[in-house]
């Protein structure tokens, strides 16, 4: 079929653009503005793309799949109608495009990505569809000649529960994304447990307090940290950062990143792989081919006296995590000072969260704090400057990496703080990350 997408920029729908093509259709999109991602599918997947919408874009088109931030005053959904042809939301289109696989489900408030990539890593020879960029493939998708998929499971409209999972594993549950549920935790959780029991096979972290709960009611493989993974090591090679464990009954292992978060994940990832017949010695050195995702603990400038790392972290949460990792990289590495820049990403998670993201910045030497990536949400006046006093942030406009240097700048462009040594992390899911790669 000729299948068109409205918003193909977004990670996920270009993911399902990116594994239809492998299935054998052609696919056209677009998008409000050009991107890496954009500029991908034309040249490598021949998909006409359309900057900005317009009407014109899907005359011609069998289906049209659309993102869940368009809203049916888009000038091609509007036109779609009128031609009669197929309208399906992702949440809906993951019915049609996993119906006959083997599904291999990654779900989880935190984690899930990198628990993605490393399964797929784990298990090469299978399609994945995944929600970044491994860098072990290039790609946030991968196809291979049969019907088996890694793929990351959402939970944030519910989309997971048209997954087909036969493998689930589920890195952990906390309430986010509580707009779509409105703000019903008893909804929340009871969308977990369908999703679970949709699944032939589950592997479930039991340091969980919800999933430890269901633990009389599904049949799970559980893995507990506290007892199952021991002798925890960070290590450098070559400079850059890696964990070592021990696995209960599986033996030792090492895998790229930094944290104890990196390890649960890899656990799981590797107890997946094994309840599906693999052994622990091939999927030990297999693990070594995983090299981590763009934008997760992503180093992109690493010298004597100053490191960058861009990481997508945008919940309290994930935060905690990193900054725990990043604590130990930097004494590894020598580098004093540790710089964060934020990008706060949506009104309401920040709102809903904030004294948490106040917290979760302690240890910090300085905080840039950015304007709140909206993500189409209405805005909310929030005085950030206020609930961060006590680390007495930098409120800038922007940031901005050339020849080495981060530049902090404000509204009119001009430099208010420059970072040459030290570690800096940037922090976010908007637009962030191109801002301290040096690129917007």
């Amino acid at each position: 079929m000729k299948i068109h997408f409205i918003g193909i920029g977004g990670i996920g729908l270009s993911a399902l653009a990116k594994f239809l093509v492998g299935e054998g259709h052609t696919i056209s999109g677009s998008d409000m503005r050009q991107s890496e991602i954009t500029d991908d599918l034309a040249l490598n997947f021949e998909a006409k793309i359309t900057i900005p919408h317009h009407k014109d874009a899907v005359e011609g088109a069998d289906m049209v799949i659309y993102s869940a931030a368009v809203r049916p005053s888009n000038v091609e959904y509007k036109r779609a109608k009128e031609l009669g042809i197929e309208l399906l939301s992702r949440k809906e289109a993951l019915k049609f495009i996993l119906a006959d696989e083997e599904v291999y489900a990654v779900a989880g408030a935190h984690g899930k990505s990198t628990t993605s990539a490393m399964l797929s890593a784990l298990i090469p020879d299978t399609n994945a569809l995944i929600g970044a960029i491994s860098k072990s493939f290039g790609s946030n998708v991968r196809t291979k000649p049969n019907n088996r998929v890694v793929f990351e499971a959402d939970e944030s409209d519910e989309s997971f529960l048209n997954s087909n999972p036969y493998l689930a594993i589920v890195t952990n549950v906390e309430p986010e994304h509580m707009e779509y549920y409105e703000y019903d935790e008893e909804r929340f959780y009871n969308a977990y447990k369908k999703f679970l029991e949709l699944a032939k096979v589950r592997v479930l972290n039991a340091q969980d307090q919800f999933l430890y709960s269901l633990k009389d009611t599904l049949d799970s493989k559980y893995f507990y940290p506290s007892k199952d993974m021991k002798n925890l090591e960070f290590i450098l090679v070559d400079g850059e950062p890696h964990t070592r464990f021990t696995l209960e009954g599986a033996g030792e292992f090492e895998v790229f990143g930094f944290g104890e978060h990196i390890a649960i994940d890899a656990s799981l990832a590797i107890l997946g792989a094994m309840e599906l017949g693999e052994s622990p010695n091939l999927l030990r050195e297999r693990l070594k081919n995983y090299r981590g995702i763009k934008k997760r603990f992503d180093i992109i400038q690493n010298s004597e006296k100053i490191v960058v790392i861009d990481d997508y972290g945008h919940h309290p949460t994930e935060i905690k995590a990193t900054l725990k990792a990043i604590k130990e990289f930097s004494k590894m590495r020598n580098l004093s000072h540790i710089k964060v820049i934020w990008q706060p990403h949506k009104y309401t998670r920040t709102l809903d969260n904030l004294k948490s993201f106040v917290e979760s910045f302690e240890g910090v030497d300085d905080l840039v704090i950015l304007p709140i990536w909206s993500a189409g949400e209405i805005e909310i006046p929030i005085d950030l400057k206020g609930a961060f006093s006590r680390y007495e942030p930098i409120m800038a406009n922007r940031v901005n990496r050339e020849d080495g240097v981060v530049k902090v700048l404000d509204e009119s462009g001009q430099s208010i703080k420059e970072f040459k040594e030290g570690l800096i992390v940037a922090f976010g899911a908007g637009d962030i990350t191109y801002q301290i790669r040096g690129q917007r």
